[in-house]
């Protein structure tokens, strides 16, 4: 989760239209949010950026938006930016920061699955360290796939898994959630991919400093 065209912006904000996140989770991240001022850097993620940078810009589904740093930065270059993420908290801040640039971005107050977006909406899927809950339908996982357009890019992209040991020590479940490798079991035959790698990771300030390399994941959908 963290998470110019130069042409004249409307600042007028697209309302944040809500989809029924499930409550524990949504209460979880709305405190974590309410507990400092910024939670994430404020910068979009490096990953993102080396990523997107040439492509045309389209429609694009920021998965887990936070703050919306990274869906601000989409705006800025040109892309219509439809950003999700369970926090209300998290929504009205990003929010804000969109009228302040005069940017404009729909806001989605959803889960991924929850959403139920429509089948081949996005020509660009980002998925910046999203906590999906995995389940036996792997129901994130095609939401994920699923939103991506006949020739679009899914972009997944996650910390390297911590082991069994650290994650114990965490309080974590590693197999609550979605990582890179049930993603990446699905795509097959439908999918070229492009991106399976292993990058260092600098970031100075946020929650998630501590991390020095991210796993990236990037596929395009054939057809």
């Amino acid at each position: 989760m963290e998470r110019n065209d130069g042409s004249t912006r409307d600042a007028q904000q697209s309302p944040a239209h809500t989809r029924e996140p499930s409550g524990g989770i949504e209460d979880f991240w709305d405190r974590r949010y309410a507990e400092m001022k910024s939670l994430w850097s404020g910068q979009p993620n490096g990953a993102l950026v080396h990523e997107v940078d040439g492509l045309e810009p389209g429609r694009v589904l920021d998965v887990g938006c936070g703050e919306g740093a990274d869906a601000l930065w989409l705006a800025e270059q040109g892309w219509n930016v439809t950003a999700l993420d369970v926090s209300r908290v998290a929504l009205d801040r990003a929010a804000r920061e969109a009228e302040a640039r005069g940017l404009r971005v729909t806001w989605l107050h959803s889960g991924l699955v929850e959403a139920a977006l429509p089948a081949g909406s996005f020509d660009l899927v980002s998925a910046q360290y999203p906590a999906l809950l995995r389940t036996p339908e792997n129901l994130a996982e095609h939401a994920l796939l699923d939103a991506v357009a006949p020739g679009g890019l899914l972009l997944a992209v996650h910390h390297p898994l911590p082991t069994a040991a650290e994650a114990k020590a965490r309080g974590m479940n590693l197999d609550e959630y979605v990582g890179l490798a049930e993603i990446r079991a699905l795509l097959e035959g439908n999918w070229r991919i492009e991106v399976d790698e292993i990058r260092p990771r600098h970031v100075a300030a946020g929650a998630g400093a501590h991390h020095t390399e991210d796993v990236i994941l990037k596929a395009r959908r054939l057809r």
